[in-house]
């Protein structure tokens, strides 16, 4: 399975699928756009033009992992469904459902950073330099 947010490692969704075994970091094919939905969770989007390929880490999960405890907690904007790796490969990953986002929810497409780890970077580089603003003003 291909996860690209908060249950790859050093996340803070990573145990949820305690037991799994990690294959490697892993890259999609260029067919889909990436959105953070509340700063919270990223979503894989598929597209048939203008997608992007996203980073993100590949595991061998059992069922009942999977089954138990992992799609448990997903957020329920996330589906299970597949996609296709660089590569060809085609693995199971959590797809976003627009239709289940609420009405006002902060999307932000994300496609061009090319992954979740790089967008809570940006993240926490503004957050400090609102605070070095802050800071400046006083």
């Amino acid at each position: 399975m291909f996860l690209n947010g908060t249950a790859m490692s050093g996340q803070k969704d990573h145990g949820a699928h305690a037991g799994s075994t990690f294959l490697g970091p892993a890259r999609t094919a260029a067919r889909y756009r990436f959105f953070a939905v509340r700063d919270e969770f990223p979503g894989l989007l598929p597209v048939e033009r203008g997608g992007r390929a996203i980073d993100g880490e590949l595991y061998d999960i059992p069922e009942d992992v999977l089954r138990d405890r992992l799609l448990p907690s997903e957020p329920a904007e996330l589906e299970l469904g597949a996609i296709e790796l660089a590569d060809g490969e085609e693995v199971h990953a959590m797809l976003l459902r627009p239709e289940r986002l609420a009405a006002g929810d902060l999307v932000v497409d994300i496609s061009e950073l090319g992954g979740f780890r790089v967008y809570q970077r940006h993240l926490a580089a503004n957050a400090r330099l609102d605070q070095v603003l802050g800071r400046a003003e006083r």
